[in-house]
């Protein structure tokens, strides 16, 4: 099976906490509710302070800057504050780049104040496929404070590989299991039974040496399913147990985010939050369409161009970049701004590999437009950009664009003719709209509605490049859900 990789970034700054529960931007369109059925959840009883407080919670988000207001015991008419939901989610050099974007988006979504918090001297870390993030605050600094859930992704080495095309290795992870301030921060959670949880083989290589999986069923990624207690370990996608939470890799990283929103917020929230990030029951939506079939075939190793600009959304470019990588393609991240180093739609701070007057002296095989809906309008503003669009089209090269990007496309003349699908907020600016699959391709255009659909655009990439088998064993890797043939 092909080996594949892994990638992350970073900057200092602690983020102020977000307003909104929102997408790329406000959609009026209805989706089908989110399904918890792939959650499995132990019967054991929960303790007053994990309890679920869905009965205090409106049907809007509430916002961490402005608290929502509920009722006192006695009655009373005078609101009452409630706090805001604090996580602690640790990085460092390694990281799952996947997991860790996906958990603290969604949960910023959902209103949590999250604090990303590296384990290394430095904020700025190289994540398992390249990508470099920049952490909120340094771990140290987080030690006395009292958090509602602390969160842990895999940390991987790179350069080692295990089978089925998982990336990563216990070095890497050991350097969450052996950060003290860390695991005195997680056994304080776990003491004072507050939520915590952890995804891949972080549950195996970090929470078990810990003793934080005692009398707990769990689950893991399959390659580290036979170093979890025998008797207590799951093969479901997600595994409630009391306090603790655990899942199975990037590819359950959405679902595995969502049941955290769940116990902190409500399961209304997280229908919400998921509505939003176009979770849809299974069989819902069909996964491809193409049309104008044609190959993209290269007597080369491919060469992808992912141009990032402040207000992107780091979901996506998190994870085209990783899972491309994964498959061997060689992709450059591209800064539009002045700096390398862009502030992200939900706050996370992504250092590219170079500006983009400095990738426009190469060509590329493609070039794909990550979405958001402030991204996409400097995206479409950057007139080097443009110009390397125009080029791509005239040459007979590919490029696609998801979420709100489309958008992009359609306005510099490049869909003409074309089906496409986009974000259902932007969908209507689209001439020759495909709506009925999550990935639309047509010729050498490539587009998808964004968000947790991004994974689907990417695997679409690398098997139009590379082929089925490639494409399975990638998805394998990610433990994600993907047709046998």
């Amino acid at each position: 099976m092909e080996s594949m990789l892994c990638l992350l970034s970073p900057s200092p700054t602690k983020l102020p906490p977000f307003k909104k529960l929102t997408s790329c931007s406000a959609s009026k369109t209805t989706f089908s509710s989110l399904s918890f059925a792939s959650m499995t959840f132990s019967p054991q009883p929960k303790t007053p302070s994990t309890k679920k407080r869905s009965s205090s919670i409106p049907n809007k988000i509430p916002s961490p800057k402005t608290p929502t207001t509920s009722t006192s015991v006695q009655e009373t008419s005078t609101p009452v504050s409630l706090p805001l939901k604090k996580v602690l989610v640790p990085i460092g050099f390694g990281t799952e780049e996947m997991e860790a974007v996906i958990i603290v988006d969604v949960l910023r979504r959902a209103g949590a104040e999250v604090t990303v918090a590296s384990v290394e001297a430095q904020l700025e870390v190289e994540a398992a496929g390249g990508t470099r993030l920049v952490a909120d605050t340094s771990i140290s600094k987080c030690a006395n404070e009292v958090f509602d859930l602390v969160a842990l992704p895999l940390i991987c080495t790179k350069g080692l590989r295990v089978v089925n095309g998982f990336k990563g290795g216990m070095p890497g992870s050991a350097r969450l299991r052996d950060c003290e301030v860390l695991r005195q921060i997680t056994s304080k959670q776990a003491e004072s039974k507050r939520l915590y949880g952890a995804i891949c083989a972080a549950p195996a290589i970090t929470l078990l040496p810990w003793g934080l999986l005692r009398r707990k069923q769990m689950t893991g990624h399959p390659a580290f399913m036979d170093k979890l207690p025998t008797f207590w370990a799951v093969a479901s996608k997600i595994q409630v147990s009391g306090e603790l939470t655990t899942s199975r890799g990037p590819g359950t990283s959405f679902e595995f985010a969502l049941s955290l929103v769940d116990q902190l917020f409500g399961e209304s929230v997280a229908k919400e939050v998921g509505q939003l990030l176009l979770m849809q029951a299974d069989g819902d939506t069909q996964r491809k369409e193409e049309y104008n079939e044609v190959e993209w075939s290269f007597d080369h190793n491919p060469r992808v161009l992912l141009p990032i600009a402040n207000g992107s959304e780091e979901i996506e470019i998190v994870a085209i970049v990783d899972i491309l990588r994964r498959a061997k393609v060689d992709v450059v991240v591209a800064s539009i701004e002045k700096s390398v180093q862009i502030l992200a739609s939900r706050g996370i701070k992504i250092v590219a590999d170079k500006l983009i007057g400095d990738a426009a002296e190469s060509v590329y095989d493609l070039i794909i437009l990550p979405g958001g809906h402030s991204g996409a309008e400097r995206l479409h503003k950057s007139k080097v950009l443009k110009k390397l669009l125009q080029e791509q089209d005239t040459a007979g090269r590919i490029y696609g664009a998801v979420c709100s990007s489309p958008a992009v496309l359609h306005r510099q003349g490049l869909l003409k003719d074309k089906r496409a699908t986009a974000h259902p907020s932007v969908v209507c600016k689209l001439n020759n709209v495909s709506n009925g699959a999550k990935v639309v391709i047509d010729g050498k255009l490539i587009t998808s509605k964004g968000l947790s659909t991004v994974t689907d655009f990417a695997l679409a990439i690398v098997s139009k490049l590379f082929g089925h088998a490639r494409t399975r064993c990638v998805a394998e890797g990610l433990v994600f859900d993907y047709p046998r043939s």
